[in-house]
This record gives structure tokens, C-alpha cells and sequence, in this order.
């Protein structure tokens, strides 16, 4: 698997670029991504872990091991049509489940492609099962033939999953929607504030679960930062995907095209100020737009409540640190949240009393490493984390075995 992957890269990539509509680099970096998850989980295949322990009762041994929990349904996003699925399908195969694959309607054929490597690698038939169509009719159906769910998606149909999976007592890994936020101190270091702040809500068309939405930034550097922010924006090349000049292709389809433009009435209608956000044409057809940023906003207003997924980011004031992380938690998500500052204990401050996941200190709340765990709180996530040595948790089942030689 990771062996193709890696040698089709390019060529997988630019379909998932033509699919999806992120950029060409991005898509090959993806397709590489999961190269790197196929390589590390055929590792933990030999690592995964068991104990051996005395008993209580003499000339007893206890044995602890991990067995497949059975057959996994994976769910999947439009968004990384690629990396997801294989990081949900590399440890269900390395632990020794079979998988029934689902994937996103707009994304099929990333999804066939990797069907088909997986087939082509030796895969016993019957272990890997790809099906499509919509989620409202093939969701139930999954649903009521496996042992356990792994989905990624919006908390509506997360909660509905879960409510459904849950009559059966079938084990749930749910990783849902954010609402990010990005603290920026007047200590700051300015260029990596701007490129953090940048990279995380505009690239990849903002559509990432874990990209910024809400920028919180204390009054000394405030307007510095907006001003060095809408410069960096101005700058960024939205267009084709397969333009190499490109740094920010389409939006996915009309339907989020048209869900982000309302987003900007919204912003618009409750008085925040904006920068950005023009429809542009391109020399193709597409849903191109120009990131957007609110400014004067409150975190009481919807496009500070409820996730947007484009490339639209809204700036809050705050007088100190103290405000910032309050209102950095005043959210029903908690994936990835980030701080910029020079001062450790600020920096220290914020790890351990942010209530999210992942926790980023002078980096872009967007970006990840394969070998560690992935996941949220509050509605962003249920269940096991992803990804790493973690997943075990939930691709696995513990039994506890009493041995009298």
C-alpha cells in the first residue's frame, strides 16, 4: 500500500485535486500522508502490546491481550478524500478487522483508487468493502451490520449516527466539526502570528475541521495584526487547482459555496466589519472566492458560534490573557486551538487550561503528524482517538484471560 501510494503520488494526487478542488501540491501531500499511515500501521501490526500479571490467587496467571473488535464501518469526508480514510482503514486492517467503506459523495473516485491499491496489495476478499451513495440511505444499513463505527463529518449527522449505533451497543468513534480559536498576545511575534493565523483559516479553502475561525487578539497588537493579516490576503492566489501559482483553489460545490456566502450576509447583518470575501471568475468554471475576515466582532455573534468550513475568519478583541483563553473555551467544540506568544508561561498557561484536543503554540491550528493521537472534546469529538498508537482503543477489544498451568 504504502509502497504504491508513494509512487503514484502525483498521479493520485492530481485526482484528488480535480475532485476536490484543493490544490495540486496539497492533494499530492495528502496521498503521501497516507503512504506514511499504511508504512507506520504495518508497524504497529507487531507492536501492539499485551501484559502478563501474577494473580491474587496462587499458581494463577493473568493474561491481558487485544482481539479485532470485528467488522469496522468507516465513514468518510469530502475534505481529505484521501488521508482519512486511510487513517481509519490502516488501523482496522492492522488489528484484524474487516471494514465496510463509505465514502463521501463528492469524492468517489479518490475513494475507488484506494479500494482498488488496497485490493491489488493482497487484501483477502471480504475484508475491504467499498460502497456508495448518500449516507441518509446507506447510514442504517451500515449501521446494523457491524460491530463498531468510525465516522467524520458535521455533529447532525454524528448525533444521529451515534443515536442510531447506540440501540445495537455498537462501539463509536466520532470526530465532528470546530470552531478553532487562535490566540494572539501583544507579546507576539508579529510574522508568525500573520502566518499562522493565514495558513490555518484560509488554505486549503478553510475547509478543514481544524482550521482558525476565531482569531482573539489582545488590543496592543490588534490592529497591527488586521492590518498585516488583510495584506497577506490580498496577496494569496485563489484559482484553478491544477494551476501551479495556485495557494487557494475552489470551494467543493455550490452547496458550501453557497452556505459561505450566507455566512457573509450573516457577518455583514450583525455589524461586524469585513475584509475579502469577493466572488471571483476564473478562467474555468468553478466556486471561487476571495478569503474573508471579520472584524469588530463579539463572540456572541453566529459566525463566532457555529462552523462555517471556508475560508472566512473573524477577529475578536480582548483587553488580556485572561479574557482570551475564557472566551477561546466560550464554545460547544473543542478540536484545535492555538496561542502566539513569546512568553512560556503564558504559553504553559493556555496547554493546560484550553479545552480542546490539540493544543498549538506559535503554529497554525491546521496541521498534523500521523503517529500521534488525533481528537476532541466537547461536541468535536466522541469516542477513541484517532490515529497513532491510540488507535488501538478503538480498533481493538481487551480480554482478560485466567490461566491455571
Amino acid at each position: 500500500m504504502a509502497r504504491e501510494l508513494q509512487s503514484r503520488r502525483e498521479e493520485l494526487g492530481e485526482l484528488l485535486a480535480r475532485e476536490e478542488g484543493k490544490t495540486r501540491a496539497d492533494g499530492i501531500g495528502e496521498v503521501i500522508r497516507a503512504a506514511q499511515v499504511f508504512q507506520f500501521f504495518a508497524g504497529e501490526a507487531l507492536r501492539l502490546p499485551g501484559e502478563r500479571v501474577p494473580s491474587i490467587r496462587p499458581g494463577v496467571e493473568v493474561e491481558i491481550t487485544r482481539e479485532p473488535v470485528g467488522v469496522v464501518g468507516i465513514i468518510t469526508p469530502w475534505n481529505f478524500p484521501i488521508a482519512i480514510p486511510a487513517w481509519k482503514i490502516a488501523p482496522a486492517l492492522a488489528f484484524g478487522n474487516a471494514v465496510i467503506f463509505k465514502p463521501a459523495e463528492l469524492t468517489p473516485a479518490s475513494a475507488w483508487a484506494l479500494t482498488d491499491i488496497l485490493h491489488r496489495a493482497g487484501t483477502p476478499p471480504g475484508v475491504v468493502n467499498l460502497v456508495m451513495g448518500r449516507g441518509s440511505q446507506l447510514g442504517d444499513a451500515i449501521i446494523q451490520v457491524v460491530d463498531a463505527i468510525s465516522f467524520t463529518g458535521s455533529v447532525r449527522t454524528g448525533r444521529r449516527i451515534a443515536s442510531r449505533a447506540i440501540e445495537r451497543m455498537v462501539k463509536l468513534q466520532l470526530e465532528m466539526g470546530g470552531k478553532n480559536p487562535l490566540i494572539v498576545l501583544d507579546d507576539a511575534d508579529l510574522e508568525i502570528a500573520v502566518d499562522c493565523a493565514v495558513n490555518g483559516a484560509f488554505y486549503q479553502t478553510g475547509q478543514r475541521c481544524t482550521a482558525t475561525s476565531r482569531i482573539i487578539v489582545q488590543k496592543g497588537i490588534h490592529d497591527r495584526f488586521v492590518a498585516s493579516v488583510a495584506e497577506r490576503m490580498r496577496s494569496l492566489r485563489v484559482g484553478h487547482a491544477l494551476n501551479s501559482a495556485t495557494e487557494i483553489g475552489p470551494v467543493v460545490d455550490r452547496r458550501q459555496f453557497d452556505s459561505n456566502l450566507h455566512y457573509l450576509e450573516i457577518g455583514d447583518h450583525e455589524g461586524a466589519s469585513r475584509v475579502g470575501g469577493t466572488i471571483l471568475q476564473g478562467e474555468t468554471p468553478g466556486f471561487y472566492m476571495q478569503p474573508a475576515l471579520f472584524t469588530e466582532t463579539s463572540n456572541a455573534m453566529r459566525i463566532n458560534r457555529e462552523e462555517i468550513f471556508g475560508p472566512i475568519a473573524s477577529v475578536i478583541p480582548v483587553d488580556d490573557f485572561e479574557q482570551a483563553l475564557e472566551i477561546a473555551n466560550d464554545t460547544e467544540f473543542g478540536l484545535s486551538a492555538g496561542i502566539c506568544t513569546t512568553s512560556l508561561k503564558y504559553a504553559r498557561h493556555f496547554q493546560a487550561n484550553i479545552q480542546s484536543g490539540l493544543a498549538m503554540v506559535n503554529l497554525p491550528t491546521a496541521g498534523l503528524d500521523f503517529h500521534v493521537p488525533f481528537g476532541g472534546r466537547k461536541a468535536s469529538s466522541y469516542g477513541p482517538r484517532e490515529q497513532g498508537r491510540y488507535a488501538a482503543e478503538f480498533y481493538t477489544t481487551v480480554k482478560t484471560s485466567y490461566v491455571r498451568p
